[in-house]
């Protein structure tokens, strides 16, 4: 695929940019919590600029149902984006409407647009190609190029990923192809030893880059809500844990495969429960307890992995050459639940091999808890498109950007 260099070496000056961003950033009203993926596609930004182009930033972010939700607006991010670049940044109010064209008329060399939430046109996720395909029309109105910079979209044939490159001269961003290069070095030509750990709350969400691992990785520690699923059809007691009981076949067919193949699989050896769920708002102290992952009481939730289990963890990570990394350990966000997750963090900090943190919670994790970015080998914007590359699934917004 094309590089951007390769794009602005072809010549960008006054030439209208459309940049497919992910500022999908969480919010507490209109407070962006994790400036993260902005901060991700800002050297994009900052190159397309510096070159004269005349860039339009485009997004989406949450899931607002295909119509205008000012819940899910893109007018924090674009601010905190002028922010980071250090220039005034307009902001169009719709997405191919009025304000878009006249937002991205207004534009002069080296200034930057974002235009409104993409999910707000229910075309942009229509499964229909013709009204995807429609919507990609209107938008490639707006641009001249197209660069495609949101790692955390390309699984997805929504019409500015995968639809719109096809109706302008395009190339991958700065993000993108930092990401693939990551990626690449976990499936060719893997340093080993390899370990892998996997956690967050549904084993579904990760059955098949567990499939496909497991012919790869040399380790596979889990840990999260999905760690009940497999205590479980071990036999064990997991009281009112998260419990996905029509995934215990599965997850018995891996744990065989694994033993056959030499792939060790690791579980946890103590849990931390309490007999409810806390309040993330308050993240007042709970009552709670650690007990044998083999004996947790009836009625007690899993809510953190154990200090044994922290201890074996990272005894499994320090030897490693490569290490993925995806999905929290517990509820990181309370207090009481985060040292599960923290200690496979240190452990990837204390660690001389290749980390890669996949994304998603994981990755908001390691800003939440304090640990400085650059102490990891890599940060992923994209967990879902992260996954789904290792499973070896073709990304069609990848797909689309290959010349």
């Amino acid at each position: 695929m094309k590089t951007i260099d390769e794009l602005i070496a072809e010549g960008v000056t006054g030439k209208r940019v459309f940049v497919r961003a992910d500022l999908n950033v969480p919010l507490s009203g209109t407070t962006i919590t994790d400036d993260g993926r902005i901060r991700a596609v800002q050297p994009t930004v900052e190159k397309l600029v510096a070159a004269g182009a005349r860039v339009v930033v485009a997004s989406h972010l949450g899931r607002p149902k295909g119509a205008p939700d000012p819940a899910f607006s893109l007018a924090p991010a674009a601010a905190r984006l002028g922010e980071l670049i250090g220039a005034d940044v307009a902001f169009a109010t719709d997405t191919v409407g009025e304000s878009a064209r006249a937002t991205v008329a207004g534009l002069g060399d080296g200034q930057v647009a974002v235009l409104e939430n993409l999910r707000f046109n229910p075309a942009e996720t229509s499964k229909d190609d013709a009204e995807r395909g429609a919507f990609a029309d209107q938008l490639a109105e707006l641009a001249d190029l197209y660069v495609g910079d949101g790692f955390g979209a390309v699984h997805r044939k929504h019409a500015s990923v995968f639809d719109l490159p096809a109706r302008l001269p395009h190339a991958a961003g700065d993000l993108i192809a930092t990401e693939v290069g990551v990626l690449k070095k976990l499936t060719e030509n893997v340093e080993r030893p390899y370990a892998v750990v996997l956690g967050g709350s549904k084993v579904s969400d990760k059955l098949g880059v567990i499939d496909h691992l497991l012919e790869r990785a040399d380790r596979i520690l889990i840990g999260g809500g999905m760690a009940y699923t497999f205590l479980k059809a071990q036999g064990h007691e997991v009281g009112s844990s998260l419990l996905q009981e029509d995934q215990i076949p599965a997850v018995l067919e891996y744990l065989k495969r694994a033993e056959d193949k030499g792939v060790e699989f690791v579980l946890p050896v103590d849990v931390v429960v309490s007999e409810t769920f806390p309040d993330l708002k308050a993240k007042a102290p709970t009552e709670h307890r650690t007990v044998p992952a083999d004996a947790m009481p009836a009625g007690f939730i899993g809510l953190d992995n154990g200090p044994e289990t922290n201890k074996l963890y990272a005894s499994k990570l320090a030897d490693a050459a490569t290490v993925f990394w995806n999905g929290p350990m517990g509820v990181f966000e309370h207090p009481d639940y985060a040292e599960g997750t923290r200690a496979v963090a240190q452990a990837l900090v204390d660690s001389s091999g290749f980390s890669v943190v996949g994304g998603g919670d994981s990755a908001a994790a390691v800003r939440t808890l304090g640990f400085d970015e650059n102490a990891f080998g890599h940060i992923s914007t994209g967990g879902g498109a992260s996954l789904e590359y290792l499973e070896g699934k073709t990304l069609p917004g990848l797909a689309a950007l290959e010349d």
